[in-house]
């Protein structure tokens, strides 16, 4: 099985090998939830609240992505950072904590979920209306926690440990399902949403299965199942991967608290009509965020083994290379969304009428995209070299203390109404994306100048 080399050969050769294969899985994995609302925005006579419906679900499933990402994101970084050392054995224990800790919150999250799901969903801001597609959706969709989970908390590890095409695979394998699954349950057996949730828990089952075979049977560094016992040895490590998984936990939790704050300001000023329009913007922001997700993503590893190994001079390359392909993304996709919004809001609705309200608001929502390339590439980089504390709150700072005010301040305070909801993200693109990059750069250069300067000696 093919292996890139992250100590040698051209950095940016080495950021695409990973990145590529990541991009084309990390499309594939929006599919998992592009392709059920482009389907169910298409079911006869109810698509449109249908939609608004399965929207009200998205912040249950982001909470349910970052506790996977708590695990695969905090464990991943300080795996590469073992294997660059040469620590193989401490590398392969910090997997292992990890694979424990997503299986067993997994668990818990299914039976939880399932006892709440009603009352959630309603404080997630449901309608009485809404309630009668978001509960079947969600209720199924908890059925597939565990596989969910494991899916996208173990692939960073097969990514980290250079087998980027077989990480591309694990979610080429449950993408392909869901894509076949969806039309046949929606549509052939008049499952609706519930066939749309259904064809998402199945191809998750795949994926999550394929995950597994490979780490125990096919890796480098293979995985097992701790029990309780040696769980138990290995708190520390779990310390230490919830520390540093908590920056993506926080990123992804702050997304939900934001699509929740959302929802529901913009149920009460312009109705459910409004909650698809959300559901229609977020899903073209996931949509054209997924390349520079797989930019970022390609990187860390590179970035974090390299930091491991004490390469200095590898470790600043592939920050500048990261930074400048994410710019040169951001800045062309800008442009596209600012100049053919239409189009990208036709793929996931042929309402006329729902299109033409989407229009202005996503020209707001997007007005500052191109600052999200400071914030994805100064969080990676924090992310990647165990800068835990600064990683958190730059995870916080841009949602939580500025999204999250702004969309209650600019409808009600500023009388804004949903012009107010839609322009809070790109303000808090400009402020929080700046401040993390500019921060990222003051406190991470001058280590690595020190890096370099002792490696230097140790030459001597």
């Amino acid at each position: 099985m093919k292996q890139i080399d992250f100590a040698g050969g051209k950095i940016s050769h080495s950021i695409l090998q990973a990145a590529l294969p990541m991009l084309v899985a990390q499309l594939l994995n929006l599919l998992y939830n592009i392709v059920d609302r482009i389907y169910i925005a298409r079911i006869p006579d109810i698509g449109t609240a249908a939609l608004g419906g399965v929207g009200i679900c998205f912040p249950v499933i982001v909470i349910i992505t970052a506790f996977a990402n708590l695990f695969g994101s905090g464990g991943a970084p300080l795996f590469s950072i073992e294997r660059g050392k040469g620590e193989k054995e401490e590398a392969g224990r910090v997997m292992n904590t990890s694979f424990f800790l997503l299986v067993t919150t997994g668990t818990v999250l299914t039976v939880l979920g399932l006892l709440i799901a009603r009352p959630l969903l309603f404080a997630f801001g449901a309608s009485d209306a809404s309630i009668a597609y978001a509960l079947p959706y969600m209720r199924i969709y908890f059925l597939g926690t565990v596989f969910s989970m494991i899916a996208t908390g173990m692939n960073p590890f097969i990514n980290a440990q250079g087998y980027a095409q077989t990480g591309m695979l694990t979610v080429m394998i449950g993408a392909a399902v869901n894509i076949a699954l969806d039309p046949v349950f929606i549509f052939v057996f008049g499952l609706g949403v519930s066939g749309a949730a259904l064809a998402t828990i199945l191809s998750q089952a795949l994926s999550s299965l394929f995950v597994v075979q490979f780490l125990t049977k096919k890796a480098e560094l293979r995985v097992w199942l701790l029990s309780f016992q040696e769980a138990r040895q290995c708190t520390d490590r779990m310390k230490d991967i919830i520390g540093l998984g908590m920056a993506a936990f926080t990123m992804q939790l702050t997304n939900s608290l934001v699509s929740i704050c959302c929802n529901n300001v913009l149920q009460r000023t312009g109705g459910d009509i409004y909650v698809s329009v959300m559901t229609i913007v977020s899903s073209v922001r996931q949509m054209v965020e997924t390349p520079m997700y797989a930019i970022t993503d390609g990187s860390s590893p590179v970035i974090s083994f390299n930091y491991g190994a004490g390469k200095a001079d590898r470790v600043r390359r592939a920050i500048w290379c990261m930074f400048f392909m994410c710019l040169a993304y951001g800045v062309l996709m800008w442009i596209v969304i600012l100049t053919q919004p239409e189009f990208l809001i036709s793929i996931f609705s042929s309402d006329a009428s729902l299109r033409k309200d989407s229009i202005p608001s996503m020209s707001l929502y997007f007005s500052a995209f191109v600052f999200m390339v400071f914030q994805y590439s100064g969080q990676t980089v924090l992310k990647s070299l165990n800068k835990k504390k600064l990683a958190i709150f730059f995870s916080l700072l841009r949602k939580a203390f500025i999204v999250v005010p702004l969309t209650f301040l600019l409808p009600y305070v500023l009388h804004m109404g949903t012009d107010g909801v839609f322009l809070a993200e790109p303000i808090s693109n400009v402020i929080g994306g700046t401040a993390c990059f500019l921060t990222m750069l003051a406190t991470v250069m001058p280590e690595l100048s020190r890096m370099k300067r002792e490696e230097a000696v140790k030459k001597q």
